[in-house]
């Protein structure tokens, strides 16, 4: 097994692509290692000294380290860990691991579609490209709430991106939207 690595625009973060699915259509982000207990691959990388943060993308994982550690001793362990875990067919996510719920008014349905569609087909591959992701997490009163995760979590730019890029878009294909908020 290769698993090929890349930067991000986060230093802190690499993005670890064994070529094979992760979770497919899903994400997954670990803040600590508490969160993590739903995943034992994100569980077992943080048994790792030095990792701070674990996001599981599609097809990639990609692992925030702390300030103390550096990616020349972080790195091969990172990397042998992943092939381990993979090739030994090791479940990434509990089967008890659930989704968090999405604060939306039923009455916005229609508009909740436009927003999905407008952040599955042009921010989230963009997102992806850089070890992140960014989750719906609701709309109220023209307020869109979104989540950081992976490499975008950390990043400096990401107040920047959410504002500047995302909320500008979407405003100007869904008036309704009047801001975009990061959510916790």
């Amino acid at each position: 097994m290769f698993i090929e690595t890349e930067s991000t625009p986060n230093p802190a973060t690499l993005k670890f692509l064994p070529g094979q699915e992760i979770l497919g259509d899903l994400t997954a982000d670990f803040a600590d290692a508490d969160a993590a207990l739903l995943s034992p691959l994100a569980d077992a990388l943080f048994g790792l000294p030095g990792v701070a943060r674990v996001f599981l993308g599609g097809d990639f994982v990609t692992v925030t380290k702390t300030a103390e550690a550096d990616w020349a001793g972080l790195k091969p362990q990172v990397l042998g860990l992943l092939m381990e875990h993979l090739l030994a067919n090791r479940p990434i996510v509990s089967e008890h691991a659930a989704l968090l719920a999405e604060d939306v008014d039923p009455a916005d349905a229609e508009i909740v579609a436009q927003i999905k569609e407008l952040l599955d087909t042009r921010v989230r591959p963009a997102v992806a490209g850089d070890g992140g992701d960014i989750i719906f997490r609701g709309f109220r009163d023209g307020v869109v709430s979104l989540k950081m995760q992976g490499s975008c979590a950390g990043c400096p730019s990401s107040t920047a991106t959410l504002k500047h890029g995302i909320e500008n878009m979407l405003k100007h294909y869904i008036p309704e939207v009047l801001s975009v908020t990061q959510a916790a």
